[in-house]
């Protein structure tokens, strides 16, 4: 929710003039990295600070000269979607003795640097923590070796220090993703799809192995993502005997007339004896056991490469200007910190208890404390883990509980990448908790049709991958067929519904709350997911579905500016989908490094378009060679694409020529994104969970009777938190007329998005600023590791 105007602080008190900051990559590269150094880079001359790269890690800075170099706006232009770090890294023995930190101090005192970005993993992080804490030390011995003049120890007397975590691995404690890793997955999961295809031609079984030395993260979330038949990670070695368990478990699959399956081992994958098991053994095994035909492929590098991945961009871009953010507060009392994701919000940790946390999950699975490496790694990663095992691996008949009672699954509105992932774990739960499940068919048309059936376990196999709906939608409402769908339920004896969808789904749920006043049938537990690609459903941050369309426009984005690549300067006007919901144009825009983003939200007006054109013109004569503008398809009912388009042609006449592209069904095609096959999977595991705990609670005297609120809601992420809210509650949040939320998180991101591409605005950094703690355990309620 939005803050009311007088609480809001805005960062124009908070002045970079005098101060000088340095940002460097270290240790292992990771896509994102560069994304990160253009919005530190940008922040800090933004708010008139000096800002320096260190190329090539501490290294650079021990060596020093040539490797520190002032920056410009100008030097971190099309970096944004270049993979790795343009900066360089390196690994620096050197800079670990006390003689590499006293020679990284003098350079940097040369430059008259004292504050530091540091993008690295928590060894990275340490060390900068080290040199912060002897840096006076350093000044000291450095005056009495006669290098600098004795006032310098009382002019550059603290060295502050701010970090951000670039690992693929996603192995620090205290976030809920690193920059990084998302990327990675998209890598991961690449290669899982193309292998599938092969693999069922000839019904082969495949091992992939994947990165994660100490940390399984990559290896149990791309597993929970294609829907893998078993994972090995180092966190949770298998009980002994689990090799007759996994054989069994394939060959059980290949009867049911699966052709294929698909084994995930993390290359730093052990036994309960601290035996390492690589995808060699398990090949072996599979091989000599069952005879399947078997093959092993190891990603490697790969998984390192490529371009970052829209949520990489958006988070280390997010993350960098909360880093210059955070070292414009500090004070040299302020502790080293590191700015974090904790569900959708950016956070500052200590950074020395984020680290202190990532060594115990270390000494806990050296001390084979499995259970307890999985609860250190926090509820994300626990979350995981307990939602791959239950849906993939199905309990026996006569272990499962006897509910007794029916419950019915269905898609409403446009479809949604993710959607398939959502359904098939609706589904796996519900079996596992004892229910009958039922799909339907086409949304209410299909509902008031008949189109209605149950769906067993194996009928959702491979569902994970798969785009759009295979269960079929529609937009129709149930407003008017409530008697028709009625006498479907009782035909069905369905107790409970849980709908999967957009807006649509959104004022379905209304429509059959108020139903229940003259139907009895619909007194039952009801639960909506979120699923759209506009994301303007009411009561959530995200939706499933809209981050693959993210990506969509992102990756047109950068195709379409490589395009110009060479030719002369040239402007591109982007149409994208959402309705009148501005959340793919303004986040697409943060991610693709546009100039600017026409919404619905945001009136403008001629001279505002104006301002923008006469901005890029300018920029293109010092710098810029290529535009990008983004306008959201229903931002203004006058200002079209073709009129903007026309605009920047004749106002640009001389110094850029312009193009047009709308985007159209493509942002809504494709294969879902392993964030929304995953925020999909777990999203609608916990809905499951609480229709269940709503059965029980309902049932009284042989029928299910669910007429409260409370019985009728919408699971969705709110800031930190995964909340239920009964949908009536959330009529007042909603503009119906243009089918949006009255108030959007996301607005809050667009004057970073127009700080990034040079104009001058207000920042409300009302939520930042504010060092929290670790929490080993956060409640339960609040567990917001749907982040992925």
């Amino acid at each position: 929710m939005a803050q009311p105007e007088s609480k809001k602080i805005f960062f124009e008190n908070l002045s970079g003039a005098g101060k000088a900051i340095a940002v460097l990559t270290s240790g292992g590269d990771a896509q994102g990295m560069n994304a990160a150094v253009r919005a530190v880079v940008r922040m800090g001359l933004y708010v008139g600070a000096k800002v320096y790269f260190i190329h090539e890690g501490y290294q650079g800075m021990v060596d020093g000269g040539e490797n520190i170099v002032e920056a410009s706006w100008e030097s971190v232009s099309s970096m944004l979607q270049v993979g790795g770090t343009v900066i360089g890294s390196a690994r620096c023995k050197e800079f670990r003795s006390h003689e590499g930190r006293l020679k990284a101090a003098h350079n940097l005192v040369q430059q008259g640097i004292t504050n530091l970005c540091v993008i690295g993993g928590d060894g990275s992080l340490t060390g900068a923590n080290l040199f912060r804490e002897e840096w006076s030390g350093l000044l000291t011995e450095l005056v009495e070796q006669g290098l600098i003049e004795a006032d310098a120890v009382q002019k550059y007397s603290a060295l502050h220090i701010v970090g951000m975590v670039g690992s693929i691995d996603n192995d620090f404690c205290g976030t809920d993703m690193t920059i990084g890793t998302d990327s990675a997955l998209h890598r991961i999961i690449e290669v899982v799809d193309a292998i599938m295809t092969t693999a069922q031609s000839h019904q082969r079984t495949f091992v992939l192995e994947v990165m994660g030395r100490h940390c399984g993260y990559l290896a149990l979330v791309s597993a929970l993502a294609c829907g893998a038949d078993w994972v090995l990670i180092p966190e949770m070695p298998p009980e002994d005997g689990w090799e007759d368990k996994m054989c069994e478990k394939l060959s059980a699959t290949r009867s049911r007339g699966t052709r294929l399956n698909i084994i995930i081992v993390a290359e730093g994958a052990i036994d309960r004896h601290g035996k390492p098991i690589t995808s060699g053994i398990v090949k072996d095994l599979v091989v000599k056991c069952l005879g399947f035909d078997t093959r092993v492929t190891i990603l490697g590098h790969v998984q390192r490469g490529g371009t970052p991945s829209a949520f990489d961009r958006i988070l280390a871009s997010r993350m960098g200007v909360e880093a210059v953010l955070a070292l414009l507060e500090t004070t040299a009392n302020t502790p080293a910190c590191v700015v974090s994701l904790c569900g959708n919000q950016s956070v500052r940790l200590p950074l020395m208890e984020c680290v202190q946390m990532t060594q115990e999950v270390q000494r806990a699975m050296d001390g084979k404390r499995f259970e307890e490496a999985v609860r250190l790694r926090g509820r994300s990663f626990e979350n995981n883990l307990r939602t791959y095992k239950l849906l993939a691996h199905r309990k026996p008949e006569s272990e499962l509980p006897v509910s007794n009672f029916n419950v019915a699954v269905l898609n409403v509105g446009a479809p949604a990448a993710g959607m398939n992932a959502a359904v098939r774990s609706a589904v796996r739960v519900g079996i596992s908790e004892g229910h009958k499940m039922f799909a339907v068919n086409d949304g209410f048309e299909g509902f008031y049709k008949g189109q209605i059936k149950e769906i067993k376990w194996a009928d959702v196999g491979g569902w994970t991958g798969q785009g759009g709906t295979l269960l079929g939608t529609k937009r129709t409402l149930p407003g008017k067929h409530v008697d028709k769908i009625a006498e479907q339920m009782r035909m069905h004896n369905i107790n409970a519904l849980l709908i999967i969808g957009g807006f649509e789904a959104f004022e379905s749920l209304l429509q059959l709350y108020e139903a229940r006043a003259t139907h009895e049938d619909f007194c039952i537990p009801m639960c909506m997911l979120p699923a759209t690609i506009s994301n303007n459903v009411p009561g959530t941050d995200l939706s499933i579905g809209a981050d693959t369309a993210l990506n969509a426009i992102v990756e047109t984005c950068d195709r379409i500016k490589q395009s110009a690549s060479g030719t002369k300067r040239r402007v591109f006007i982007i149409e994208t989908m959402g309705g009148y919901c501005g959340y793919l144009a303004s986040v697409g825009g943060l991610a693709a490094g546009a100039d600017a983003a026409y919404i619905y939200e945001e009136p403008f007006d001629i001279r505002d378009l104006q301002a923008n054109v006469e901005h890029l013109t300018e920029k293109m004569k010092t710098s810029i060679q290529r535009g990008l503008v983004l306008r959201n398809e229903n931002c203004n009912d006058n200002y079209t694409t073709d009129f903007i388009y026309q605009l920047y042609s004749e106002e640009g006449r001389g110094v850029f020529d312009s193009r047009k592209n709308v985007l159209g069904h493509m942002q809504q095609g494709g294969a879902p994104s392993p964030f929304d096959r995953n925020f999909g999977t777990k999203i609608t595991a916990k809905a499951m969970q609480w229709v269940s705990k709503k059965l029980v609670e309902t049932y009284r005297q042989g029928r299910v009777f669910a007429n409260t609120e409370d019985s009728c809601c919408l699971l969705g992420m709110r800031r930190r938190a995964l909340v239920f809210q009964p949908v009536v509650q959330l009529k007042d949040e909603t503009d119906f007329v243009h089918r949006i939320p009255k108030e959007q998180w996301w607005l809050k991101l667009r004057p970073l998005m127009k700080i990034l591409a040079k104009y001058k605005t207000s920042y409300d950094v009302s939520d930042s600023g504010q060092l929290m703690h670790v929490v080993r355990n956060r409640p339960k309620d609040s567990d917001a590791s749907v982040a992925m």
